[in-house]
């Protein structure tokens, strides 16, 4: 098992990713750069998510492996969102991708959950605070919709954790809202939980 939360990010977060984060703590940064960060992550998160859910299958943890093609796609939505205010901002959303590295799915959950806590916990929040000051409405949006969203990822990654022996076998049905990238494991509402569309806006993805 890894050691600590920073071993974890490293193997998550590209390192254009961790370098952004550490920034915000260290001094002030600008709504655009936050949100350059967050598409950087975003867009690796994508990438990473789809060769996590490949080594699932291999393994036979098909509601594993649903979950993170359904992750896969909200983190794709996110980056899509921060890229729309990043060129209204004047600028291009910029991502280095890098490859990425699946381990066991026991282990890839836990260094998913490690990277979707930091993201709940810490670097949206920071974001958040920043866009408030700088009075970018959409920014706060499209952060808001990631956070809400990461905080979901992490419910349901840490109880796949919970319950790994179990999910062998078939795979499983999750719905990710277009708008927002909120990822449910059922439709029971009416309109999104996070930014209010009706729930027709949801792509089932299994």
């Amino acid at each position: 098992m890894i050691a600590t939360i920073e071993a974890i990010l490293s193997l998550l977060l590209p390192a254009a990713v961790v370098a952004g984060a550490e920034h915000t703590t260290s001094q002030t940064t600008t709504t655009l750069e936050n949100l350059q960060v967050a598409f950087n992550g975003e867009s690796n998160a994508h990438h990473r998510y789809v060769a996590f859910a490949q080594q699932a299958d291999d393994e036979g943890f098909g509601e594993v492996a649903s979950l993170f093609r359904a992750a896969a796609r909200a983190e794709e939505i996110h980056a899509s969102n921060h890229a729309v205010v990043i060129r209204k901002l004047g600028a291009e959303p910029k991502a280095t991708i890098e490859a990425p590295a699946a381990a066991a799915t026991r282990e890839n959950l836990q260094v998913a959950i490690a990277g979707e806590t930091y993201e709940r916990d810490q670097m949206y929040p920071a974001f958040i605070s920043e866009a408030r000051a700088s009075k970018n409405s959409e920014a706060i949006r499209t952060f808001t919709y990631a956070l809400k969203t990461e905080a979901e990822h992490a419910r349901l990654y840490s109880e796949a954790l919970k319950n790994l022996d179990k999910l062998r076998g078939k795979s499983r049905t999750y719905y990710v809202c277009g708008v927002c990238g909120y990822t449910t494991e059922n439709l029971n509402f009416l309109r999104c939980l996070v930014c209010g569309v009706t729930k027709d806006k949801y792509t089932a993805i299994s």
